[in-house]
């Protein structure tokens, strides 16, 4: 058994690396893909198109603009003097937000009445417009507290003294500056291990039929065992240094902090290959050409991303999505992930994950088998 798979195993690595441009997509788009998309994916929402209309402009309206001005979160790309203006600038794409300071701003201020702000969004981005949007109410209340404070202060100093106030300390646990690029980063990892081993791996079997070598294979006294064994490790250990190497290029190249153990990683990175084999191969024993099995694994790695919580929080689903979530091995492999790289937990915390990918890898891997059997009738 071992001679014969042994020869499987060198027949595989063989075809893997014959080819230069195969070789350099082992280990390529992976580290490019890492950095790209460690850059590109985040929630957070810096330099938003802004445009200024001021029809007050007097000395507490250019201070509540120097505000917006001075935020890291704007970007402001015109003064106007005109409200169709600005309305025009969003039509056209040209500003996200737009702020109209009306006539009397500072007056009414003055007289201790509430002072009106007109802010238009454009909406066809909601997450983006709701950010946007509060960002402009965080630089319009503190510019309000500001000058309340400005005011007791010089009407009546010993009073604004003694004015009680409440601050909010934060204390943000595991990621202390709010990063989303070190919540993403793992999640990243991820991606790119589900892509990687079930784009390979979906072409192992049909590979051999639509050439013609599955037949020359099957009369030779290799078992089925021994088939698919003989096409799984050699992906298996191309998906482990790969998923070792982009793990570095976001642990020393994005700074994202490593406070778990290594062999914890290591055992979910094992459990979710095995997942992504078990796929992979069943892809490849339902397909008949390799269209056919890069058609099939595009409908599995595109709904397994979303599904996986990725992006989207899964509580902010349907409850009847949120419960398709509990088949996808992702889920699982990016709370490891995660946990593992911010947290620092363990087994004891992570068993749960590690056993559901388990049940999961198994499942697929036995099925394809089953199914690699009937496609030899």
């Amino acid at each position: 058994m071992l001679t014969r798979l042994w020869q499987m195993l060198i027949k595989e690595f063989i075809q893997v690396f014959r080819d230069k441009r195969t070789r350099f997509v082992l280990i390529g788009p992976p580290i490019i893909q890492m950095v790209v998309f460690g850059y590109a994916a985040t929630l957070e929402v810096r330099h938003v198109p802004t445009a200024i209309v001021d029809y007050d402009n007097t000395q507490v309206s250019r201070d509540l603009v120097s505000r917006i001005q001075a935020s890291p979160y704007f970007n402001v790309r015109a003064m106007l003097d005109d409200g169709k203006k600005a309305a025009a600038m969003i039509d056209s794409g040209e500003a996200l937000v737009t702020v109209q300071i009306n006539s009397g701003f500072a007056e009414t201020i003055r007289k201790g009445q509430t002072a009106h702000l007109q802010v238009l969004v454009d909406s066809s981005n909601s997450n983006t417009a709701l950010v946007a949007l509060s960002y402009v109410n965080q630089v319009a209340n503190k510019f309000a507290h500001d000058y309340q404070l400005e005011q007791i202060d010089r009407t009546s100093p010993f009073l604004g003294a003694k004015m009680p106030s409440i601050v909010l300390d934060q204390r943000p646990w595991f990621n202390a500056d709010l990063s989303s690029q070190w919540f993403f980063v793992p999640g990243v990892i991820g991606n790119l291990v589900l892509v990687m081993i079930v784009t390979l791996t979906a072409f192992a079997v049909v590979r051999e039929r639509e050439v013609g070598t599955l037949e020359q294979i099957m009369v030779t006294p290799i078992r089925r065992m021994e088939f698919i064994l003989g096409k799984t490790i050699p992906f298996f250990l191309i998906g482990l240094a790969d998923a070792s190497l982009i793990s570095l290029v976001g642990t020393f190249w994005f700074r994202v902090p490593f406070r778990g153990n290594v062999l914890v990683l290591g055992a979910g990175t094992v459990l979710f290959i095995v997942c992504m084999l078990g796929m992979g191969l069943f892809i490849s024993t339902v397909s008949h050409t390799q269209q056919q099995a890069m058609v099939s694994s595009f409908f599995f790695i595109m709904p397994s991303i979303i599904f996986s919580g990725f992006g989207t929080p899964i509580s902010s689903m349907p409850q009847w999505l949120q419960y398709v979530t509990y088949f996808d091995p992702l889920r699982y492999f990016l709370i490891v992930l995660r946990s593992v790289y911010l947290k620092g937990v363990g087994i004891n915390v992570l068993w749960p994950q590690m056993v559901c990918m388990l049940i999961f890898g198994v499942s697929m891997l036995a099925i394809s088998v089953m199914r690699f059997h009937k496609s030899l009738d």
